[in-house]
């Protein structure tokens, strides 16, 4: 036994589900098998091109050094530039925070003013780290149910009912992991005006996927639906999921500044900066030409075309039709109460997952891990062909069941 106790706070948290899956994946094809993977929350192409070259160009240059905190001018300059140009408003240096990825920026920023007592709203299905972020901070989090008859979206009627005197954050993620959820402008504007009639909450909006939407128009940004909230939001993106740069941990965030100031000292004194190469590489990223968004997105948007026709026509499985991301969350509850080829009977969606790794060796992740039992979550950031085939091991095994 380790002589090292570790902390409470520790001990509370769970291990990212996500996380998880992805390491047993990783354990079983080290093993030998063969697995079709469909958890992971990343997509499958490369970094472009003229993003490697610009970090390439940066190391040669020199920029291999510690920066600024909130990141070196050229990334601000870009960051500044496409927040005016998604919501029509103008930002300074001063509200700007730059980390290691969208997922730092969020931890900082519920590290800077979650005490013991406070409580943030996490509207469920959520992405699988706001609850045990909150807890970490000695918050609590109030999880409200969104069910698919709400389109898997936070009603006013239901933030209303969730706001107390307690409560310091609500936490919107749109696109939504794991649902691909997307709020309307009027959605927003509806929310809007519940947050008008409580002062002391704010808004954590994670913006991370918003580039990747498949209606003509772009992502509505909350910002800009109600700009007289401003004060009130911390808007957080990042590079990861819209130039496939998950491993360049770059993510930026735009808030008051004495949020902003408050981030920035918690980094200087955790990471001290990003990385520059990183930082480099993003500037270009958001500034230069964007053609790899659209056409990722057109390939996102072709793939979940071909994951929701043939999931439609497996028994007991009901896709929901995303409306961003990569991901398509699928209800499972009509196969539980089933019994598999051994004779065991499934019960819970985390079964479902497991005899589909077992029987299909496709792997996907249980949506109780995301605060919605009797779903799956399954990542379509993966070639046709694998799709293909771990759909059709899908309805194979799904076949088995009595």
């Amino acid at each position: 036994m380790s002589p090292i106790a570790l902390a409470d706070r520790v001990e509370r948290m769970r291990e990212s589900p996500s996380v998880a899956a992805a390491q047993r994946v990783r354990e079983l094809r080290a093993a030998g098998r063969e697995i079709l993977d469909l958890t992971i929350g990343e997509p499958d192409f490369d970094t472009p091109d003229h993003v490697k070259s610009a970090a390439v160009a940066a190391m040669d240059a020199g920029l291999t050094k510690y920066t600024a905190v909130n990141g070196i001018p050229v990334l601000r300059e870009a960051i500044l530039s496409r927040m005016a140009e998604r919501t029509g408003l103008t930002f300074t240096d001063s509200e700007i925070t730059i980390g290691g990825g969208a997922k730092q920026l969020i931890f900082l920023a519920l590290m800077a003013t979650v005490d013991a007592g406070d409580e943030v709203i996490v509207p469920a299905p959520y992405w699988v780290s706001y609850p045990d972020m909150v807890v970490v901070h000695g918050g609590t989090p109030v999880v409200v149910d969104c069910g698919e008859s709400d389109r898997f979206l936070l009603t006013p009627e239901k933030l209303e009912a969730a706001i107390t005197p307690a409560t310091k954050w609500v936490i919107l993620n749109s696109p939504a992991n794991p649902t691909g959820a997307v709020y309307s402008a009027a959605e927003l504007a509806a929310l809007a005006e519940v947050l008008a009639r409580h002062p002391h909450v704010n808004v954590l909006c994670d913006e991370i996927y918003d580039e990747i939407v498949f209606d003509e128009a772009p992502c509505p940004a909350l910002l800009s639906v109600a700009p007289e909230l401003r004060d009130r939001l911390y808007v957080v993106n990042g590079v990861s999921k819209s130039y496939a740069m998950t491993g360049w941990r770059l993510g930026y965030g735009i808030g008051h500044p004495r949020l902003a100031a408050a981030i920035n000292k918690l980094q200087s004194q955790s990471s001290s900066c990003p990385s520059s190469i990183s930082q480099a590489a993003a500037a270009v990223a958001l500034s230069g030409d964007q053609e790899f968004v659209a056409e990722s997105v057109a390939s996102y948007r072709a793939r979940r075309g071909i994951v929701f026709d043939l999931l439609s026509e497996v028994d007991g499985l009901t896709p929901a039709l995303p409306q961003g991301t990569f991901y398509m969350f699928v209800g499972c509850a009509g196969l539980l109460g089933k019994r598999t080829p051994a004779g065991d009977i499934l019960k819970t969606d985390q079964d479902v997952v497991l005899y589909l790794l077992d029987h299909a060796a496709v792997a996907t992740i249980a949506g109780s891990a995301y605060g919605a039992p009797s779903y799956l979550r399954i990542s379509f950031a993966t070639s046709e062909e694998v799709l293909r085939a771990a759909a059709a091991g899908i309805a194979k095994a799904v076949a088995a069941l009595a």
